[in-house]
């Protein structure tokens, strides 16, 4: 801005030197001719080479933040509980991590270093103004206040539209994305014409609010570019009045004239890029949602003695509602330990809390007499290998998502854990054999072939304490035979939590806790529990023997 200035100066001084000229009735001079093309180039190469200058400041140092700050939410996200991503919507949070931070860069590349630069240069070029003349700088400068005062006051207006417009589109984005996911549920409903029903009253809503979100922004910032340019008619009408009462210099006069009329053009980018920053506000917001979460810490040194695990007076609630109360097991090392109960039991939740997946509300839980609140929950996470009956895969090779249970496994390795996990009967009919690609999630198998990648990773992973979430759920009898008798390898001398509907699956176990509605009624062997016949587990075996 200050760069953009030097033209202004050096016509002045130009203008200035032709008056000169013509009063005294001489020709140019070779001298001043080179000197004014010379200056001319100067400016030209200042100006370019500051706009080179800004460019590698503002728009390339932004570009850079913005992967610093993804990087960063995603660094805290890892440290963030797990019971905030069931507050959460997936599409919420991408878009926080993607959208709100693209906005946050433009913010800081397009708007708010403009922003300041034009607040500086104009600083100093009013404080030059003022030293030339106070008279003809108040004329010029009083419309700046009232123009960014409107825009300021605005503030909450415009938050409150951007709120909306914003809430709007990531509601739209979801159901996009709900609609594309969810296709073959909708064909097979019948649903398609009237989900793009409501699929197109969503972006009907985004784009009225979107269209009300500019407007209501547009508002304010034309009015204060109308109050801008009254600064150019005072500028002039002041001057002609001191002019004609002879209190005003011709050549002071016009250069308040040139001056004006660049004093302002950074200032109209300004004030609308004021708006721009005032409304990324719901942007900001949102990340901090993810920013100031409180995150799970603990101690990189694991200090546990064996791997006995065990419940003490464990209370567990989720949005007010207690899912577990007073839980008390131990789970030994060496055993296998069995968690059974109705849907909604709180048998899942209490392996999840084992983990350190979510932190209890009340009581302790060690493993091997340590409080695993203590413990970092990576650091927690190489004593667990688990199956869980909802299979995550990712778009690679076999290979690759097995590998996902131990980094650096050799390949002989990840194969050897795959056959364990009966893999090989299926990887032989696939294109590429281990190495082909699946799918997003695993979309090109079958349900039974997915848990048996996740089965293999928990085996080539090979720790000390097994969680197996129904780990047969989606085998017909025949693999789940195969897979149980890997199992019983994976498992030999490990602390082992198995939590099963299908009673035959956990008739073996050594224990069994009886979960009802967050709670332990019944815990012993098979044999304890089926001699008690008024017993829900007895009440259990009984119904699936019937069905």
């Amino acid at each position: 801005n200050l760069t953009l200035m030097l033209p202004v100066g050096l016509i002045y001084s130009f203008v200035m030197y032709i008056i000169l000229l013509c009063r005294s009735g001489l020709n140019i001079q070779n001298q001043s001719a080179v000197f004014y093309l010379s200056t001319g180039f100067v400016c030209a190469f200042l100006i370019l080479f500051s706009s080179w200058f800004q460019y590698n400041s503002t728009f390339l140092s932004a570009y850079r933040e913005s992967g610093v700050r993804r990087v960063t939410l995603a660094e805290r996200l890892r440290k963030i509980p797990l019971s905030f991503f069931m507050h959460m919507d997936i599409a919420d949070i991408t878009a926080s991590i993607m959208n709100d931070c693209a906005v946050l860069e433009t913010n800081q590349s397009h708007y708010l270093a403009p922003l300041i630069g034009s607040l500086i240069s104009t600083t100093l070029i009013a404080l030059s103004l003022i030293f030339i003349d106070w008279r003809m700088a108040l004329a010029a400068l009083w419309v700046l206040p009232v123009s960014f005062a409107i825009v300021g006051l605005s503030a909450k207006i415009q938050h409150k539209f951007s709120g909306h417009s914003l809430s709007a589109r990531i509601s739209c984005e979801e159901g996009v994305q709900e609609f594309i996911e969810a296709q073959k549920d909708i064909r097979s409903n019948n649903f398609t014409g009237k989900y793009l029903e409501g699929l197109t009253d969503k972006i009907k809503l985004s784009e009225k609010l979107c269209m009300r979100s500019e407007l209501g922004t547009a508002v304010f910032v034309v009015s204060a570019y109308l109050v801008l340019r009254l600064g150019i008619a005072s500028t002039a009408l002041t001057g002609a009045f001191l002019y004609a009462h002879d209190s005003l210099s011709a050549n002071i006069f016009m250069f308040f004239i040139l001056a004006v009329s660049r004093l302002y053009d950074p200032l109209e980018v300004s004030l609308q890029n004021l708006a721009a920053i005032i409304a990324t506000r719901s942007s900001i917001d949102r990340m901090n949602t993810i920013m100031h979460h409180e995150l799970q810490t603990g101690s990189n040194t694991l200090t546990n003695k064996g791997y006995d695990i065990e419940f003490k007076n464990v209370c567990f609630d989720y949005d007010g509602h207690e899912v577990l109360h007073n839980v008390s097991f131990t789970a030994k090392q060496g055993e296998v330990t069995a968690l059974v109960g109705a849907s909604g039991s709180g048998k899942t939740t209490a392996a999840k809390l084992i983990m350190r997946f979510m932190d209890i509300n009340r009581g302790i839980i060690t493993v091997g007499g340590m409080n695993i609140a203590d413990i970092d929950p990576e650091t927690l996470m190489s004593l667990f290998s688990m199956v869980f009956q909802d299979v995550i895969l990712f778009n690679a090779s076999v290979l690759d998502n097995i590998r996902i249970g131990r980094k650096g496994a050799k390949d002989s390795e990840v194969i050897q854990a795959g056959r364990l996990a009966n893999c090989e009967e299926f990887v032989s009919r696939l294109p590429k054999k281990w190495n082909t690609l699946i799918g997003e999630n695993g979309c090109k198998l079958s349900g039974g072939e997915r848990q048996r990648i996740s089965i293999a990773r928990a085996m080539l992973k090979n720790s000390p304490v097994v969680i197996l979430d129904e780990a047969t759920a989606s085998l017909d009898a025949e693999n789940e035979t195969v897979i149980q008798n890997a199992l019983s390898k994976l498992i030999r001398n490990k602390t082992v939590i198995i939590i099963a509907h299908r009673m035959r699956t956990i008739m073996n176990a050594d224990k069994i806790i009886v979960l009802d509605d967050g709670r332990i009624i019944e815990s012993g062997s098979p044999e304890e529990l089926m001699r008690n016949e008024n017993g829900k587990f007895f009440h259990m075996v009984n119904i699936q023997r019937e069905g």
